[in-house]
């Protein structure tokens, strides 16, 4: 059982998708994943398996995975499949990084966050 938590509230749509991302990229190998997939736009699944020490069950596993959170398309082409980034979804993505925890760790609050560390025995 979980205690009630006035200050928490359920994640709206937007947040849970950006969460889903988050996670997504959480792992390392999908991380680089999509590194590769930035640098050469589009990769068969085969090209992205000779980046990494694993298996082709396992790459697609971790596709799968980053499909899922809307970060990469796939498309069929003949026996193979070619993969990209999803560049709306990236794009939003960024939108959100870049307004998630907002007036956290600006300069100007810097002078503000040492002050209460000095009175508190946190980080």
């Amino acid at each position: 059982m979980t205690k009630p938590n006035p200050t928490l509230h359920p994640l709206t749509p937007d947040e849970q998708r950006f969460a889903k991302m988050l996670k997504a990229l959480g792992n390392p190998l999908r991380f680089q994943i999509v590194q590769i997939l930035a640098e050469k736009q589009v990769c068969i699944t085969g090209e992205i398996v000779e980046f990494t020490t694993l298996a082709q069950s396992t790459v697609s596993q971790h596709l799968k995975v980053l499909r899922e959170a809307g970060l990469v398309e796939g498309e069929v082409d003949g026996p193979a499949t070619c993969y990209c980034l999803n560049a709306a979804n990236i794009r939003w993505l960024k939108e959100r990084i870049g307004g998630w925890l907002a007036g956290c760790c600006e300069p100007d609050t810097e002078a503000v966050i040492k002050n209460v560390k000095k009175k508190r025995s946190c980080c």
